[in-house]
Formats: C-alpha cells, structure tokens, sequence
C-alpha cells in the first residue's frame, strides 16, 4: 500500500473535494434528478424504455431488479454527478453498453469466473427495512451495519443473493473471506492523505472515489498501515459510502469536532451508512461508544450550516 502523505498545522484540505461537489450540485441533472429515489425511479423508467422485453421493479433507493437480477446504481448517479449537464446522456449511453456487451447476463457466470470480481460493501441494517434479509447474502458486522457482496463488472456492481450463493456451493462467511482478499488486493496501490489538527489530533483521509472507501476499513493491513501515526487504538469514520477517515483516540475537543462533522455527513451523503466511530486495534475492527472517548453525541444537524472551520477536517 503506497501513501501520499500532506501534514498541515492548523487547517487541512478537509474531506475529499470530490465528494462535497457531488453533494454540493443544483437541483438536478440536465433532466436527471439529484434525489436518490428521484434519480433511481428515472433510470428504471428509461430501461424500461430502452428494454421493455425485462421486468424492471425499483427495489431501493440504489438498486434496481431486472429479471430477477440486481443493478446497483451508485456507479451510474456517481458519472453523471461528476458531469450533469450529459446527465441523461449519460445514462442512456450507460444503459445501452449494459446490454450491448452483455454485462446484465455476467451476472449469472459460474462462481470460477467471477471469484476475483466478489467484493464487499458495508451497508446500514435499515436496508433490510426495504430488502428481504433473507434473499441478501450477508454477514453481520459491529455499529448497526452489515456487509453484503457485490459482483464488481465493468459496467456495473450486482448484488450477490442467497440463492446465487447457494448456487455455488458457499455460505457467507465464504463470501466474506474472499471479499476480503479481493479488497486487499483491490487496494494495493491506495493514497492516503494525512493531516494534524491544531488540538493535536491526527487524521488519515481515503479518496479514491471508487464506491469501496468506506469497505476500506475491512483491509486487512489497515491496523499496521496506520499504527506508526495514529497510535495503537484509532478511530475510523465511514458515514457514507464514498467516505473514509481514520482518526487518532484524542484529544477530546478534536473528535467532537469530527463527531459534529461526521453526522451531517450522514444525514446529507449519498449512500449514509452510520455515524458512529468504529475502533480500529491489533485484534480487530469494533463498535464503540462515542462518550467512552469523551463525546458527546450530537443530533438534529442535518439542516444545521457549517462554517469554514467544521468543513476542514483539522
């Protein structure tokens, strides 16, 4: 795992800018909405168009089922964030290469061929207010979150299901094995941004803006990647899909203010996972309780203005 490193005293660079330009665009997307059920209710609306032989039913607000497989669609709403004014465009083009090169039906590939495309994806268990738990192949973690297994394609991530599972001969905690791996080796070549706060606190920011930031925290190296500057506990933030922050115990006052920062996050991110802290030791990845560490939990921010200070990181 290779590191860029950048230390600033006082202020940082903040959260990736990528993804507060993503949160931060107009209204909508040259025609394609920026709400999330908004924009996934249009997408299913134009590949029923496009394709009206398949049954298309929206199934959350990131996930579509066409013919009984599930389309993710946070690759698509990532492209035309980055570039709305082709935003319809954009997903037209995206909707036709799914079809034209057949990467709808690699979905149903034997369990050999898509082994190294498996990956993992921790999601909040509030999906499972919308989703069958039982036809979702998936494995408890800590901080009321789950981690589910995508199929990784060219042109899309598909959802792994129990029945394909059981297909292949494999339990979840097979799934979870082999995600891991993948992701160890997904990530080999990552960059990671350091920065020290004025209170002393030390920070390591992930941006690769590739929808598994926030999985990062289930690599298998990230406790020695990050022991020598964090200290032998640390803290790590994923309030969002496309987010990840490791954080030193301490002080106090600088994990208040990251607590702050994570919970708007949360509520204004798309994707939202958890606001809670996860701890990161020797022995493995928990839960924790935030006034443990001397925070005192914060709600009701998701209206709540930042000034210039709570938008940096330090």
């Amino acid at each position: 795992m290779t590191m860029s490193e950048e230390v600033r005293r006082g202020r940082s660079p903040g959260w990736p800018a990528v993804v507060r330009d993503l949160a931060g665009k107009g209204d909508t997307m040259a025609h394609m909405p920026k709400e999330l059920d908004a924009f996934a209710e249009q997408v299913a609306n134009m590949l029923r168009r496009l394709q009206p032989e398949y049954a298309v039913k929206l199934v959350n607000t990131s996930e579509l089922l066409v013919d009984g497989r599930r389309l993710d669609l946070d690759n698509l709403y990532r492209m035309v964030s980055h570039d709305p004014v082709r935003g319809e465009e954009i997903v037209e083009h995206y909707l036709e290469q799914l079809f034209a090169d057949g990467s709808l039906d690699q979905a149903d590939m034997s369990f050999e061929l898509v082994r190294s495309k498996i990956m993992p994806r921790i999601q909040p268990e509030s999906i499972f207010e919308h989703l069958s738990r039982e036809l979702v192949a998936h494995v408890p973690f800590v901080n009321g979150t789950v981690i589910v297994f995508v199929t990784d394609l060219p042109n899309m991530t598909v959802s792994i299901t129990t029945e394909q599972m059981i297909r292949w001969g494999m339990t979840c905690e097979d799934l979870e094995q082999i995600a891991r791996e993948n992701l160890d080796a997904y990530t080999n070549e990552i960059d990671m941004q350091f920065v020290e706060s004025k209170e002393g606190g030390q920070a390591a920011i992930v941006g690769e803006q590739d929808g598994y930031d926030a999985a990062r925290v289930l690599m298998g190296g990230l406790y020695e990647t990050l022991v020598g500057r964090l200290g032998p506990d640390f803290l790590v933030a994923i309030p969002a899909r496309d987010m990840f922050v490791a954080l030193s115990a301490g002080p106090t006052p600088f994990l208040q203010r990251l607590h702050r920062r994570v919970v708007q996050d949360f509520h204004r991110l798309p994707y939202p996972i958890t606001d809670e802290f996860f701890l990161v030791t020797r022995d493995g990845v928990a839960g924790t309780v935030l006034e443990d560490f001397g925070i005192t939990r914060l709600e009701g921010l998701e209206n709540d203005a930042f000034g210039d200070e709570d938008r940096d990181v330090a």
